[in-house]
């Protein structure tokens, strides 16, 4: 299976360029199945129903959120109406929506992707090893699915890399969220997990992690809240992480960072 993850879209300048590469880019790198980070796509907090229907209209099979999941309030009410829109799994027992979504490709496989969010410097939930664990007790890696995909939407690279090693083995792909800078460290873990601390954005990179700088330097250099930070609305650098998986065992066998216009140097996955 080949699926590729995309960090973060921030803002309308990120929704634009995934929709309008997706459709190549899933015949150019034979996509099976693409999960992207959607807590930023409306105006830089939060994602509304209209641009969920249009991220999954134009090819994203899951969305993922994270801390900014109830920006946006109309989605509160309507996110059980998307099932493959999955806010942390570790949000408190009773909060709408889902923690995780099983999704069945078009050539038989099923893929569960899961998203949870980290605890150092984030608002506190509960333990995200413990209910990510007790979701896996209901699957098995390489048989009952094909694939397990888990987006960890935090704010530390220790907490990230910690429960990328805790689940290597049990899981296809650990990828991180949240921080907004793609990181370098892609690889395959001892085990077999994909792993890559950030995946990025997909966003305007000349801003501060995608908002306008002037709004940004604002509050960093008088500490004194400003107007709501707008997202930068220049050229996107789409960020994200392609990998490849053994459906026999549900394991990487590669992993490539794929990063496509805008300000950051481009690559592109070369998985022939």
């Amino acid at each position: 299976m080949r699926l590729l993850f995309l960090g973060d879209i921030v803002g309308r300048s990120g929704r634009e360029a995934v929709l309008k590469g997706l459709p190549e880019w899933r015949e150019k790198l034979s996509l099976d199945l693409v999960v992207v980070n959607g807590e930023n796509a409306s105006h830089g907090f939060g994602l509304s129903p209209q641009i969920a229907r249009d991220l999954l209209n134009g090819g994203v099979d899951a969305i993922t959120l994270g801390n900014h999941a109830w920006d946006r309030r109309d989605l509160i009410g309507q996110i059980d109406q998307f099932p493959t829109v999955i806010r942390p799994i570790n949000y408190p027992p009773g909060t709408p929506g889902q923690g995780s979504c099983l999704i069945e490709l078009p050539k038989g496989q099923k893929a569960l992707v899961i998203n949870v969010m980290g605890r150092i410097f984030m608002d506190p939930l509960d333990d995200p090893f413990r209910t990510v664990s007790e979701l896996l007790l209901r699957y098995r890696l390489g048989t009952t699915v094909q694939a397990i995909i888990l987006d960890v939407h935090a704010e530390a690279t220790s907490e990230k890399m910690g429960i990328g090693q805790f689940f290597d083995g049990h899981v296809s792909l650990v990828v991180g969220t949240h921080t907004h800078i793609p990181t370098a460290d892609h690889q395959i873990l001892p085990n077999g997990t994909a792993y890559q601390t950030d995946a990025g954005m997909c966003g305007d990179y000349n801003s501060i992690i995608g908002m306008e700088v002037a709004s940004g330097l604002g509050r960093l250099l008088k500490k004194i809240p400003s107007e709501r930070p707008q997202p930068a609305q220049g050229p996107a650098t789409v960020s994200g992480i392609l990998v490849e998986t053994d459906d026999s065992t549900g394991l990487a066998k590669r992993i490539s960072p794929l990063r496509v216009g805008g300000r950051l140097l481009g690559c592109w996955p070369n998985f022939d």
